[in-house]
C-alpha cells in the first residue's frame, strides 16, 4: 500500500550552475561528451515520510514498517544520461550517496556508460547534504552558493527522500522539468555501497514491499547489518567514539518482485559470513576474491577527484589490494538488467571458503583466499593480494598488497610471455564465467602486460 505522503507532488528545478566553484560537487572526471553522455545537476523538493517499526526488526529481514509522518526537503540529483534516446538502454540506476567519509562519495562503474544506463546519483543523507564534526564538508558548506537552497530533516527521513528521488526520474515522473531530457524510462534500480548499502537493506526489507518504487537492487560491499530506520543518528568518522549507523543483523528479504543482486569484496566476507543467504529465483550473491572494501584503482581516481573538489581524503596505512571488485559489480549490473527484462538470473558463482570457529578465510600456498568470484590476478597472482587488513576501522578497508620478488615470479611463470598468457587465459575464463565483462577483461590484460618482468 503506497502511503499518502508517497504520493505527494515533487518539485524540480534545474540544470543548476554556477556557485564559487562553476561544477557540482564530486561531478565526473571523464570526458562524458566523448562517449554521448551529458551530467547535470537539478534540485528535488518535496515531502519525505518517516517510518518506525510495526513489529521488532530481525535477521530474517521480512520486516514491517508503516508511515510516522513528513516533513519537508530540498536535495540535490546529479545525473549522468545519454545524450541522444538511441543510447539510452531504458534502465536508470538510482544511486545513494555515501556518506561515510564526511562527504559523498559515487559508486563508479564502467559499465554504466558503456552500455546506456542513466545515472541518478541521490543525496539523500543529513551529511551529505549539511556534513558533520568541526570542519563540514557537506554541500552547504562546500558550495554554499550553489547549495544554499538545500534542507535535510534528518536520515529518518532519507527512505523517504530515496523514494522521491526514484519517483522524481522514474516511468511516471510528473510533468515539468524532466532530469532526464524526456529519456523513455522503463526500469529504475537502486544502487548503494558500505554504508549506504546497510541503508539500502533497511529499505529493501521495509520500504519497498509497501512502495515498489524499485525494479531492481544492487547492494555492494555489505557487512550484512540494516541501519536505524527511525532515528537521525550519523557517522562521524572523526569522533572519539562515531555513532553506530550499522543496527540490526540482516539477511535481504527475497520475496519481493524486484530482483536483487549483491557483490561484496573479500574484505566483508567474515563480518557477512552469519548472514550468507542461498541464492534463490530472486536473489544472487558474489564475493570477489582478494578485493578489498577501498582496493588500489578505486584510491587513484577517488584521489583525483578529492584534489579537484578540496576535501580530505584518509591515507591508507598499508598498501592496498590491487584487487578491485568493482569489474565483478559492473558485470552484475547487466545480468541484472537481463534478469529485470526477462532473461536468465546472474550465475551463481562460489563463495570465498571460511571455515572453523572463529570462523576463517582458507588461503592457498600465497596466502591468497580459496574459492569466490576469482578475477585474473588472484588467478594468476603476483603478490599477495587481499581485502583483510590488521588494521581496524576504516584505515583497514583497502586490505593489503605484498608483491613477489622478481625470484618467485621466475620460478611460478619462466618469463614474461607465460605470465601474459597464463593471464590472459584467467581472464578470458572469467568472462566465459560471467563475473568480468569483455571490455574490462581487455584493460586488465593491458595493464598486466606493462607492470611485471
Amino acid at each position: 500500500m503506497t502511503s499518502e505522503a508517497e504520493t505527494t507532488k515533487l518539485s524540480v528545478s534545474g540544470p543548476v550552475t554556477g556557485g564559487r566553484h562553476g561544477w557540482p560537487f564530486a561531478a565526473s572526471l571523464d570526458d562524458l561528451g566523448a562517449v554521448g553522455y551529458v551530467e547535470e545537476e537539478y534540485f528535488l523538493a518535496g515531502e519525505a515520510t518517516t517510518y518506525v517499526p510495526a513489529a521488532p526488526f530481525d535477521e530474517r529481514g521480512i520486516w514491517d514498517a508503516e508511515p510516522a509522518g513528513t516533513a519537508p526537503f530540498v536535495t540535490r540529483l546529479l545525473v549522468q544520461r545519454p545524450r541522444e534516446a538511441s543510447r539510452f538502454n531504458g534502465t536508470v540506476v538510482v544511486g545513494w550517496n555515501n556518506v561515510t567519509a564526511g562527504y559523498e562519495l559515487l559508486a563508479d562503474l564502467p559499465i554504466l556508460l558503456e552500455e546506456g544506463y542513466a545515472y541518478v546519483c541521490a543525496s539523500v543523507q543529513a551529511v551529505g547534504v549539511e556534513g558533520v564534526g568541526a570542519e563540514p564538508h557537506g554541500l552547504l558548506h562546500w558550495d554554499p552558493e550553489r547549495y544554499g537552497s538545500l534542507h535535510h530533516p534528518g536520515d529518518r527521513y532519507s527512505y523517504g527522500i530515496f523514494t522521491a528521488a526514484a519517483r522524481a526520474v522514474g516511468p511516471q515522473r510528473s510533468d515539468g522539468v524532466d532530469p532526464l531530457g524526456g529519456l523513455a524510462v522503463e526500469r529504475v534500480v537502486a544502487l548503494g555501497a558500505s554504508q549506504s548499502a546497510a541503508r539500502l537493506a533497511t529499505y529493501i526489507n521495509a520500504v519497498q514491499p509497501a512502495i515498489g518504487a524499485f525494479d531492481g537492487f544492487l547492494v555492494l560491499i555489505h557487512f550484512g547489518n540494516g541501519a536505524a530506520i527511525d532515528d537521525d543518528a550519523v557517522f562521524d568518522a572523526n569522533a572519539a567514539r562515531p555513532a553506530p549507523v550499522f543496527r540490526t543483523r540482516t539477511r535481504l528479504r527475497d520475496d519481493l518482485d524486484a530482483p536483487i543482486m549483491l557483490v561484496n569484496s573479500e574484505t566483508e566476507t567474515l563480518a557477512y559470513f552469519s548472514s550468507r543467504q542461498p541464492d534463490t529465483e530472486r536473489f544472487r550473491f558474489w564475493e570477489v576474491a582478494g578485493a578489498a572494501h577501498v582496493s588500489a584503482p578505486q584510491l587513484v581516481r577517488r584521489q583525483a577527484k578529492c584534489e579537484r573538489d578540496g576535501v580530505p581524503m584518509r591515507p591508507s596505512p598499508n598498501p592496498p589490494s590491487q584487487i578491485s571488485y568493482i569489474p565483478a559489480a559492473s558485470a552484475a549490473l547487466g545480468h541484472l538488467q537481463r534478469w529485470m527484462t526477462g532473461g536468465l538470473p546472474p550465475p551463481a558463482q562460489p563463495l570465498i571458503e571460511v571455515s572453523g570457529d572463529p570462523p576463517e578465510i582458507g588461503r592457498d600456498g600465497h596466502a591468497n583466499a580459496l574459492g569466490g568470484v576469482r578475477m585474473p590476478g588472484v588467478e594468476v597472482p603476483v603478490a599477495h593480494n587481499t581485502g583483510v587488513s590488521p588494521v581496524q576501522g576504516l584505515g583497514g578497508l583497502g586490505g593489503a598488497h605484498e608483491p613477489f620478488p622478481r625470484e618467485q615470479l621466475l620460478a611460478l611463470y619462466g618469463d614474461r610471455e607465460q605470465y601474459l598468457a597464463r593471464f590472459s587465459a584467467a581472464a578470458v575464463a572469467a568472462v566465459g564465467a560471467g563475473v568480468l565483462r569483455a571490455s574490462e577483461a581487455d584493460a586488465l590484460i593491458d595493464e598486466a602486460g606493462s607492470a611485471f618482468f
